[in-house]
């Protein structure tokens, strides 16, 4: 698994940090060698055991956060184990043929340095466990309660913010380190995921990790790419600033994963539209920086996100859920050759299938006509909802991108 990812790695590094700004004020971008691949579709569902319907777009990876089987809840007293509902959605991953990446903090308040500690979820969650040897133990149990079952585990959940985790960060190496040589001695072929920092004070905590040699203790680097209420190509120049802190410390060679992203207060969407165009682009853009895995938060997320996929009445797809299938059925197996924002905000990006191609185009600054070049040969188009119609000589392009075909 190691092999494998550090040969991806490689290939996409080769040309994910060429761009280029042109005279005319536009921007252009290299692509990755590699064709857009099934496990790049990742999801958050919370409720998938307590009502919440499977969803009927498709993905590979199925991130567990916020859906109740964090270390407070497998162990909420010390040796007495709750799997329940850990096992529940092991069988419904395993029935629907998607893989697990779990999430392993927080801290249980009976094993925590600060027990009284105020966090986002109960007291003394965002503090490291008092005793070393209770981490062990919990991360010994799951992994070999699901070894060969769960293959993907992730270290912490955005140890940047406060009431996430409020150790330092050699605290956060000590934990990384142990569950890392815990892991691999129940499973080699265990993929760790780094602990995840988030949005624009991220890069600070992610180069403080690394240049404590953090980087030893995973295989893959984890980010959650927010960038809210900011639009998405707000975070090629957040995902700069990460690789800019892991070639720092010799890190560069690691896989990135985005394993959490989406959008929530202060941003509203107007439309599904600009809505779907946000899940859309955010997708597109991740791939054509090197980000192996993308993980959209959430499925079933009605408290916290703005950008819904379901209703938050009865939870039933959103018609921006519904382009999450569309968006998959555009990328998987194309190869990204390019982007070009012009300085109009226009994006025209370049996709090769089977020998045939294909090009997504946006507007990140309004709906404005964008000529289609007769090089292009375009017969037909594809809108963000998967209406097809037949090309002109112009296309209306605003904030959900158009597949344009020439077949």
């Amino acid at each position: 698994m190691r092999s494998t990812l550090a040969y991806f790695t490689a290939a996409l590094l080769l040309v994910v940090f060429c761009s280029v700004i042109a005279t005319d004020g536009s921007e252009s971008y290299a692509g990755p060698t590699q064709p857009v691949d099934a496990a790049f579709f990742g999801m958050h569902i919370h409720r998938a055991a307590a009502g919440t319907v499977w969803p009927p777009v498709t993905f590979a990876g199925w991130r567990l956060w916020d859906a109740d089987v964090s270390w407070p809840q497998l162990e909420p007293e010390r040796g007495k184990w709750d799997f329940n509902l850990l096992d529940r959605y092991v069988r419904i991953a395993a029935e629907q043929h998607v893989d697990i990446l779990l999430t392993l903090g927080l801290t249980p308040a009976w094993a925590s340095a600060r027990p009284e500690e105020p966090s986002n979820y109960g007291k003394g969650n965002a503090a490291e466990p008092k005793l070393l040897a209770d981490w062990e133990e919990y991360v010994r149990v799951v992994a070999t309660r699901y070894k060969d079952v769960i293959h993907n585990y992730e270290v912490w959940n955005e140890p940047n913010m406060k009431g996430m985790f409020t150790g330092s960060s050699q605290t956060m190496l000590e934990l990384s380190r142990a569950a890392y040589r815990i892991l691999k001695s129940v499973d080699p072929v265990i993929t760790v995921v780094s602990p995840s920092a988030t949005a624009d004070d991220g890069p600070s905590w992610l180069n403080q990790f690394v240049a404590l040699d953090g980087c030893r203790y995973a295989d893959v680097i984890g980010y959650h790419f927010y960038v809210t209420p900011k639009p998405p190509e707000a975070m090629i120049a957040l995902i700069r600033k990460v690789r800019t802190s892991l070639r720092k410390h010799e890190c560069q060679n690691k896989p990135l994963w985005n394993t959490e992203s989406g959008w929530a207060s202060p941003k509203q969407f107007p439309s599904e539209e600009e809505a779907a165009g946000y899940l859309i682009r955010t997708y597109i853009l991740n791939w054509l920086m090197g980000i192996q895995r993308c993980y959209w938060y959430a499925w079933d997320n009605h408290n916290w996100s703005t950008l819904d996929l379901t209703s938050p009445a009865k939870n039933q797809m959103t018609k921006a859920g519904a382009a999450y299938g569309t968006m998959r059925d555009w990328l998987l197996g194309a190869n990204l050759r390019s982007c070009v924002r012009e300085s109009s905000g226009v994006w025209t990006c370049s996709f090769d299938r089977s020998g045939s191609a294909s090009w997504i185009v946006w507007s990140d600054q309004r709906t404005q006509p964008f000529a289609l070049p007769a090089g292009w040969q375009i017969r037909s188009l594809i809108s963000w909802a998967g209406e097809v119609s037949t090309a002109g000589n112009s296309v209306t392009v605003g904030p959900a991108p158009v597949l344009l075909l020439r077949h």
